[in-house]
């Protein structure tokens, strides 16, 4: 199959991750070559499925900042996309709090004019703390696409989440079109 870009895939540790597999099968029938990162904790939930995905993807699935002077294991990203972004991950990225692989890797991507789009996943109690909005402005602000709130995610009652019913498609919708434009 003929790719039609690299699409790196980050997910942080929210219900939706455990269905990651299935995502990179439909970004790659969209002709995408996946590249998986992962927040320690969804890297965590996710363990004894890294192999598996590793197989799915071709690359290694990262959590962590390769040692200084070791080759990257990736291809260059010609779109990104951060789905599920947790309450943590969007105000780290928003704030450009970089100690983790997957945030440092979207901050930096703004830098380098990386079409991204990321979309949340966090409930009704989350959202009322009021740093999330700044966060989401200032993402958006910064040339992401968020897909967060009419058209996007929508957030749920505290437990009541509805993981399966997670949107991935409009990420992957989003990041197709953002690549095709590039």
């Amino acid at each position: 199959m003929t790719t039609s870009g690299v699409l790196y895939l980050f997910g942080s540790a929210a219900p939706p991750v455990f269905d990651v597999a299935n995502v990179i099968q439909d970004a790659q029938a969209r002709g995408f070559d996946v590249c998986l990162g992962l927040t320690p904790t969804a890297a965590r939930w996710l363990a004894p499925q890294l192999a598996e995905l590793e197989g799915l993807t071709g690359h290694p699935v990262r959590s962590e900042y390769k040692m200084p002077g070791e080759p990257d294991v990736w291809p260059k990203a010609d779109v990104i996309a951060v789905a599920p972004a947790t309450f943590n991950t969007i105000n780290e990225w928003g704030l450009g709090l970089t100690h983790d692989f997957v945030v440092g890797v979207v901050a930096e991507g703004i830098g380098k004019n990386i079409p991204t789009v990321a979309m949340p996943c966090v409930n009704a109690a989350y959202v009322q703390h009021r740093q999330f909005e700044r966060s989401v402005a200032e993402l958006r602000a910064m040339g992401v696409r968020v897909l967060y709130g009419e058209g996007g995610f929508v957030p749920n009652q505290p437990g009541q989440g509805r993981p399966k019913e997670y949107p991935w498609h409009l990420v992957l919708d989003a990041a197709q079109e953002l690549n095709d434009r590039a």
